[in-house]
């Protein structure tokens, strides 16, 4: 029996891919729409809003006062305060996430049985409602029932009255984001890794390299592009956090642990203050982008700097 003819495998048209600039605008241009009603109609309407009074005291009809509302966001000590709490938390937060999240990515690039396991494991944390984990640490945290107090009472120590104290508590919702968010972070620098070839760590090898500084000379800055994103992800959302201090101290104790957004909110939903609570919000939208900006211009100048040093 003669074997059958096989013919040339098709080939698809490459138009698509060879699409010139006006094109593939044209491809990214319902997405961008999406982005731009999303986020830029609540944008251009909290900063309307923001140079009006719009609370009880003027019938919760907007009116506008000729910029008070900032010049009371200036002279508003609370909301200042809010902002260092809310930086504190975010660069905490996220400097040790980002370590945590380099390691373990690290940790699954390698080869290993039952890798695929622990890896989908391992996003489990960034699955769950951030409701749901925050009503779970509070219960680990809580004075006297949770683990905590009871495994410090077995020790014979009192109770640590974790998210009774200003100055730890702080510590406790860094955690809770830090358990949270870390698998994010390693997914992305994971996707990182899989992309630097294998070839250049088999030549350093050869040449006579370490393994510690085949990471300071090849992985890190490969990675740089992705840690970048990574950190700017995460310093966004660290920023406007809500739901986690929210469910777990509700801003106390002494409005120790309030972020920004949740400021924000009080102003809103306790006080009927909208006209206010829109310049708290576009406040902090400014200082997040300032943020971004710097941090990149941090990391790209770094970078920009050891390509000349070399």
């Amino acid at each position: 029996m003669s074997k059958p003819k096989i013919g040339k495998p098709r080939q698809l048209s490459g138009r698509l891919f060879d699409a010139g600039p006006l094109s593939l605008s044209l491809l990214l241009l319902p997405a961008l729409l999406l982005v731009a009603i999303v986020f830029g109609v609540p944008l251009i309407r909290y900063g309307w809003l923001s140079g009006h009074a719009d609370s009880v005291l003027t019938g919760l009809v907007a009116v506008p006062n000729q910029g008070a509302n900032w010049l009371r966001l200036i002279h508003d000590q609370r909301f200042w305060q809010d902002t260092a709490q809310t930086a504190r938390f975010a660069v905490v937060s996220v400097g040790l996430e980002l370590l945590l999240a380099l390691a373990i990515a690290l940790l699954l690039d390698q080869r290993w049985r039952g890798r695929g396991v622990i890896r989908a494991l391992s996003l489990l944390p960034w699955a769950l409602p951030t409701t749901m984990m925050a009503l779970g640490w509070r219960w680990i945290f809580n004075t006297p029932y949770g683990p905590i107090d009871q495994l410090a009472g077995l020790v014979g120590l009192q109770s640590l009255n974790i998210l009774s104290n200003p100055k730890i508590t702080w510590l406790a919702t860094v955690l809770a984001d830090v358990w949270k968010t870390t698998p994010f972070i390693a997914l992305i620098l994971l996707a990182g890794l899989q992309t630097i070839p294998e070839d250049l760590y088999e030549a350093f090898r050869l040449e006579g390299g370490r393994s510690v500084n085949a990471l300071k000379r090849i992985t890190l800055p490969l990675l740089q592009p992705y840690i970048l994103m990574g950190l700017l992800f995460r310093l966004a959302q660290a920023f406007g956090v809500f739901d986690l201090i929210q469910v777990m101290t509700g801003g106390g104790p002494a409005s120790s642990t309030e972020s920004l957004a949740l400021y924000a909110y009080l102003n809103a939903m306790r006080f009927l203050d909208f006209g206010y609570s829109a310049t708290v919000m576009i406040g902090s939208f400014l200082l997040l982008v300032i943020s971004c900006l710097l941090t990149w211009l941090l990391v790209s100048w770094r970078g920009a700097l050891k390509g000349v040093s070399r």
